[in-house]
């Protein structure tokens, strides 16, 4: 028997070290696949028309317009109560308010959302994320309840809204005693925020999320962005001042724009943007007190109410892989869909305790045939639970209740208007023919009324102790 020349055996060993080789690179790729980076910009009181691609047209704001041009415009996402600690702990934990008890905006020194609630970033970083918040917390300014606590590798930013300062326009004195500081990584860089700190804001907070990118590219991580702009008082770098030529909101929202495209081209640079899942939202409509400080909104009312002007965000969802770009989704959806969604795809378990969300990639993706998994949704304002929406997003329910609106004296240069107090009896909107909940047709379709007022009585005994009248 002839004997096998050794350069053959050299040359099968070779090909089995290659082959087995191939094979471990293509297993590092599908898991990396399976496991995409994920980048949340999330502004604070921007409003729904803020931008061009939901019909803005004073400002330019072409990297939102490339965002959008590559991603998935979500004409019908909700937030479940239009005030900054609410929005941003239901976002952060997939839960209501009502369940974790944050409502409204908490100030300095507040407990926020307590430790028994997982939050995102706690549940991906326990699948191996490495997790990331640059901006606004705004869920709890205890030592426990901060950022560095709550799952997040690396942070830096305000506690809570940057007008919870000495120059309140009214009320100074109260937010005097309490020092705005800027944190980073659990300590204090800035021991108080001042006007030139101010500016520096949104640009200190993208060059943060820009650095975390290039140096984490290869591995999976959960970056969140919250925004302290475009919340009064307004500021922005020199390099934007006076630069949209329609005031100071202009300026502001070019530099966010800015921000948004920095954090884009990021992720290209590091040829991660293709597996990278870029949300883009608000925490809730414009604060129209402002006047001229304020964004703008085609929908009822806005901040601090439960009509859509306050609870509707425009966003837009980026998912190459998965998603294709330059195309709208009109099916109805609420951030505390984003914490279950956001494990579906990066198949990794749900916390251990209840959430409300669930998961809607389907809805998000346009497979035909998809419905909603919720049989409605709830909002608030404050501790009151105030109006249901259909899951199907066709039918929405205002239970009695009281709301501010504004009077004819409207905010100028940063100086807040005048509101006064209205009150909306039971009432029942057609979203699909009347979106600006302008006419009650509750006589019209009493079947429609009398199925939501059950589920509306179902979440009120569940989650708050009085049953609205």
């Amino acid at each position: 028997m002839k004997s096998i020349p050794t350069t053959a055996i050299a040359i099968f060993l070779m090909l089995v070290f290659f082959s087995c080789t191939n094979s471990s690179r293509k297993e590092v790729v599908e898991k990396s696949i399976e496991k995409p980076n994920i980048v949340i910009i999330f502004l604070d009181d921007s409003g729904y028309s803020d931008f061009t691609p939901f019909g803005q047209t004073r400002i330019k704001t072409p990297n939102v317009q490339t965002l959008a041009e590559e991603g998935v415009m979500c004409k019908n996402f909700y937030v479940p109560q239009a005030i900054c600690s609410a929005s941003r702990a239901a976002l952060m934990t997939g839960c209501y308010p009502g369940r974790t008890k944050v409502f409204g905006a908490h100030g300095p020194n507040g407990r926020g959302l307590e430790t028994t609630f997982p939050t995102m970033a706690e549940v991906f970083k326990a699948s191996g994320y490495k997790t990331a918040i640059f901006g606004k917390w705004h869920c709890g300014d205890q030592p426990e309840t901060h950022p560095h606590n709550r799952g997040f590798d690396e942070s830096c930013g305000l506690m809570y809204s940057n007008d919870m300062w000495k120059h309140h326009p009214e009320n100074p004195e109260y937010w005097g005693k309490f020092p705005i500081k800027f944190w980073e990584n659990g300590q204090i860089k800035i021991e108080e925020i001042d006007f030139q700190h101010q500016k520096l804001l949104t640009q200190w907070y993208t060059e943060y999320a820009v650095d975390f990118i290039n140096r984490h590219k290869e591995k999976p991580f959960l970056l969140y962005v919250p925004h302290s702009m475009p919340h009064v008082p307004l500021f922005c770098s020199e390099e934007f001042e006076g630069k949209s030529g329609v005031g100071l909101y202009g300026d502001v929202m070019m530099e966010i724009d800015w921000s948004v495209g920095q954090i884009n081209n990021a992720l290209k640079e590091n040829g991660i943007d293709k597996n990278t899942i870029v949300i883009f939202s608000s925490d809730n409509g414009p604060w129209i007190a402002y006047g001229d400080h304020a964004g703008s909104t085609p929908f009822r009312e806005a901040k601090a109410t439960s009509f859509d002007g306050g609870t509707r965000s425009a966003t837009i969802i980026k998912y190459p892989t998965k998603l294709k770009g330059n195309t709208e989704c009109e099916q109805t959806m609420l951030t505390i869909d984003l914490l279950p969604t956001l494990c579906h795809i990066a198949k990794i378990p749900l916390p251990a305790t209840e959430i409300d969300g669930k998961n809607v990639w389907d809805l998000i993706a346009g497979k035909e045939g998809a419905k909603n998994p919720h049989e409605y949704y709830a909002f608030s304002t404050g501790n009151k639970f105030e109006s249901i929406l259909s899951g199907d997003g066709k039918w929405k329910l205002h239970l009695p209740h009281s709301y501010q609106t504004m009077t004819d004296k409207k905010g100028k240069d940063g100086m807040p208007g005048k509101y006064k107090q209205a009150k909306i009896e039971l009432s029942l909107f057609d979203m699909e023919n009347d979106p600006y909940e302008t006419t009650n047709v509750i006589e019209k379709y009493p079947e429609v009324a009398k199925k939501l007022v059950a589920l509306a009585e179902a979440h009120q005994a569940k989650f708050y102790s009085e049953v609205t009248p």
